[in-house]
């Protein structure tokens, strides 16, 4: 079984964001760079399978700037057997589509039987990129569950739905995503931090996977326009001298709240 798992580096969740108005997108250095959490469960749920079966491959895989390689570094030390990073300054803002097609073909590159990803990361919260992962694979998609269990010949699942709980299988290969009820990411061990640093991460470019981010025929998303946010207003005031309810009352009617 070779179970790849894309990873995420997004900004410390912890820190103070801010957006550059050159870009329109998140400010990024190297000392505030972190896994995504939600990736990090996911490579749990590779991990564990693979802590049962030991003939099981498990590689993270990044499409980010180099900053990623220490987050990559932390997933071999966590216990994935390999690594791999897709750089190139015309990745930055790529749209859903774009991330997809690069992500296929580096998963494609590596080869796979299940691929475990996160349903949505904390920066961009769009949660699409696993379900247009399957697409463009041309695999079957199981996303958003909260309970997964893997064999020899495919994945299954519950996922969350209004009033109810889904069972959903898929034959391999597969494609998944996994929502937060997983368990967390265990923690890398000294062993598997020496071993880790010892290892080499593949990194490729979108030439080696056969991609051109600039195609002028391919659909792109791309940002118009982009300024800084307004400062906030002062709020009203109501001290009670008798009439705080009925001023209260005029404020919701004026402002259409009530």
């Amino acid at each position: 079984m070779r179970i790849v798992v894309p990873l995420k580096v997004v900004p410390d969740t912890y820190g103070e964001r801010t957006l550059s108005l050159e870009t329109g997108l998140a400010d990024r250095t190297p000392s505030d760079a972190v896994l995504d959490e939600i990736g990090e469960r996911a490579l749990e749920v590779a991990l564990a399978y693979a802590d049962e079966h030991p003939d099981t491959e498990v590689v993270a895989l990044a499409m980010a700037p180099e900053l990623a390689l220490t987050g990559l570094r932390k997933a071999l030390a966590t216990g994935a057997t390999d690594a791999c990073l897709v750089v190139d300054e015309r990745l930055v803002g790529a749209d859903v589509v774009l991330t997809a097609e690069v992500l296929a073909a580096a998963v494609h590159h590596l080869g796979f039987d299940l691929v475990v990803a996160g349903d949505i990361s904390t920066d961009g919260g769009g949660g699409a990129v696993p379900a247009a992962l399957a697409e463009v694979l041309g695999v079957p998609a199981a996303t958003s569950l909260r309970e997964v269990r893997i064999t020899g010949t495919e994945v299954a699942g519950v996922r969350a739905a209004d009033g109810a709980d889904v069972q959903v299988s898929a034959p391999l290969p597969a494609v998944v995503s996994i929502t937060e009820a997983l368990p967390a990411a265990r923690m890398p061990g000294f062993k598997g931090i020496i071993a880790a640093k010892k290892k080499t991460i593949e990194t490729l470019t979108t030439a080696d996977l056969g991609i051109d981010p600039e195609d002028p025929d391919a659909a792109r998303s791309i940002m118009t326009a982009i300024a800084a946010r307004p400062p906030r207003t002062a709020g009203t005031t109501i001290v009670d001298d008798g009439d705080a309810g009925r001023r209260l009352a005029e404020f919701l009617v004026e402002n259409r709240l009530a």
